[in-house]
C-alpha cells in the first residue's frame, strides 16, 4: 500500500509527503481564503490527468517507434460548485501521423491510470 501524508500546513498551504519521498504544495485561490500560491487540489487532478496522459502516449508511442515530437495535452474542467463535473482531453497529435496512429493513440489516451481512476471514481474509506 502507497501512503501519503500531510507533511505540513500554513494557514491553507499544505504540503503532501507522497509514497515516493516528494513533497507537493497545495494552496487555494486568494477568493478562498488561501494565498495562490500553489495549486488547489482539485486542479492538480486535471493537471495530473494532463501529464499522465501525456506520458500514457509517450511511453506506448516510443515503444512503435513512432514520433510524438509537437504533441500538446490540454485538459478543460467543467465545474458544478467547487468541485469538478467533467474533464474534457484535447490532444493535438502531430500532422505526421497516420490516422490509424491518431485513433490507436486516442484509444491509449483513455488507459491512462489517472483517465481510468477518475472515469470509474474509485471507493474513498474515512477511517
Amino acid at each position: 500500500m502507497a501512503r501519503a501524508r500531510l507533511a505540513s500546513r500554513d494557514g491553507f498551504v499544505h504540503r503532501v509527503e507522497t509514497a515516493s519521498g516528494h513533497t507537493v504544495a497545495f494552496d487555494e485561490p486568494e477568493s478562498e481564503g488561501g494565498t495562490d500560491t500553489a495549486p488547489a487540489p482539485t486542479a492538480m487532478l486535471a493537471a495530473a490527468l494532463t501529464a499522465c496522459t501525456a506520458m500514457t502516449l509517450k511511453l506506448y508511442a516510443d515503444r512503435k517507434g513512432w514520433d510524438l515530437e509537437g504533441i500538446e495535452v490540454e485538459v478543460e474542467t467543467e465545474w458544478d460548485g467547487p468541485r469538478p463535473a467533467r474533464y474534457r482531453v484535447d490532444l493535438r497529435l502531430p500532422d505526421h501521423l497516420d490516422e490509424e496512429q491518431r485513433e490507436r493513440l486516442r484509444v491509449i489516451a483513455a488507459k491512462c491510470p489517472v483517465h481510468r481512476t477518475l472515469a470509474n471514481a474509485i471507493p474513498v474509506e474515512l477511517v
